[in-house]
């Protein structure tokens, strides 16, 4: 039985009637590329659904993000409060009467410097100071063997006593003549002959004088003396080396002797420097360097004050042409004999009379450019920046302003780093101390 006849059979029993079955239609011819053409369907299917679902990964993303900035650009309740506006130190600029002052660095040295060098030659004998001592003029230094001097002296004595007595014969001589050529009793030639040998013994006599006094001269060499007070360096030669003396050619080195008190102290000037101390010489403002004695004060390098005392004694009659300076000379006491010779040292010369200037930190100025300023804080804390003329610098730590600002101006002395011109500050009050410049 087929189905369809078993299928006919149970609808009668169930009393439904049968219906006719449907022809059967003719089967399809079979695909030939059915599966490939499947296979591939699925894939692309595949590749959407990545697609998309990468799509949806990104705008999830995105999404997010969104809402990130937007919850952070909100204002929130709990923000934390703007900082206050920075802290500065101000201070009014200090007025007091000042003087100018040029400062320049130079060189002391000795107002005496002597090589001590052997008149006369001879073995050195004795040595009698210490290496590096203080001497006076006229302390022995050193002794030459004086044996051989003192016999030439007794030499030349010796030939002095001889032409006194050719001197006393040829004089009785002449008087024995002179009585009798008064007579007849002796020619005029013989009475020139006594006139003759008694000058000459007179001669003799004048040259073994020269002989003793240079003799006494040598001998007093030999004993060689400081010739002016100061210092002694080392000696040069020891004792039992043979001293070449003399004065000329080239004498033995003993040792050389250099004064302490007073001091010259040799600085340059430039010739800008210059011609401003000559304009100020022209208006009357400042004393002539060439005519008056200009008062100058001192300071060794290590030494912050100005210590000591001097003035200018010279000035050089023409500038040197490779450096365009001219070369300036000051003199200073040295009663203790603390200053060496060939120290440096630094001296400023006084470039105005005394008049009342304005004087703020030199740490105070700041430059833009070829532009100097100070930054001021106005009533409501607003920094505001002032271009100002500058003068010389002050007592090391303090700079002169010319103009520019007003002695009720507040600069700002300490924290030029946190202030910005227009910006808001908080002002703390300070004072300008030339002792002690607060740092940034």
């Amino acid at each position: 039985m087929t189905q369809e006849t078993f299928e006919a059979e149970a609808e009668r029993a169930r009393g439904r009637p049968r219906r006719k079955a449907a022809p059967e239609p003719a089967p399809p011819p079979p695909p030939v590329e059915a599966a490939p053409r499947r296979a591939r369907r699925g894939l692309g299917w595949l590749v959407v659904l990545l697609l998309a679902a990468g799509a949806a990964a990104l705008i999830w993303n995105y999404w997010g993000l969104l809402r990130t900035q937007w919850t952070a650009l909100q204002p929130s309740q709990e923000a934390p409060a703007a900082p206050p506006p920075p802290a500065v130190t101000i201070a009014k600029p200090l007025v007091k009467e000042i003087v100018e002052w040029k400062e320049f660095t130079g060189q002391f040295v000795a107002v005496d410097s002597v090589d001590v060098r052997a008149r006369v030659s001879g073995y050195l004998e004795s040595i009698n100071f210490a290496d590096g001592q203080i001497v006076k003029k006229g302390d022995l230094l050193f002794v030459i063997e004086p044996k051989p001097y003192e016999l030439a002296l007794e030499s030349a004595r010796a030939d002095l006593v001889q032409s006194e007595a050719n001197l006393e014969l040829a004089k009785a001589q002449l008087d024995r003549t002179a009585e009798l050529r008064k007579k007849n009793y002796a020619t005029e030639e013989t009475y020139d002959e006594r006139v003759a040998q008694v000058n000459t013994a007179t001669a003799g006599r004048v040259g073994a004088i020269s002989a003793v006094n240079q003799a006494e001269l040598n001998l007093a060499y030999t004993r060689v003396t400081a010739p002016i007070a100061g210092r002694v360096s080392r000696h040069e030669l020891s004792v039992g080396n043979l001293v070449i003396g003399g004065t000329t050619g080239q004498p033995t080195l003993l040792t050389s002797i250099v004064s302490l008190d007073p001091m010259h102290f040799f600085f340059n000037v430039s010739e800008a420097d210059g011609m401003t101390y000559k304009r100020l010489v022209a208006k009357g403002q400042l004393p002539s360097a060439r005519d008056q004695k200009v008062e100058v004060e001192g300071q060794l390098m290590d030494e912050k004050n100005w210590s000591m005392q001097g003035h200018i004694d010279f000035v050089d009659n023409q500038y040197d042409r490779s450096t365009g300076t001219i070369r300036v000379r000051a003199a200073f006491l040295n009663p203790d004999f603390f200053i060496t010779p060939g120290q440096f040292g630094r001296v400023r010369v006084p470039m105005s009379q005394p008049h009342e200037a304005m004087l703020v930190p030199d740490a105070a100025v700041v430059t833009d450019q070829s532009t100097k300023l100070l930054f001021t804080v106005t009533q409501d804390g607003t920094v505001v920046p002032k271009p100002v003329e500058l003068g010389p610098v002050y007592d090391g730590n303090l700079r002169i302003v010319r103009s520019g600002i007003e002695p009720s101006d507040n600069v700002i002395v300490v924290g030029l780093l946190r202030a910005r011109p227009g910006q808001k500050v908080t002002p703390e009050e300070g004072s300008v101390d030339k002792a002690a410049v607060p740092k940034l």
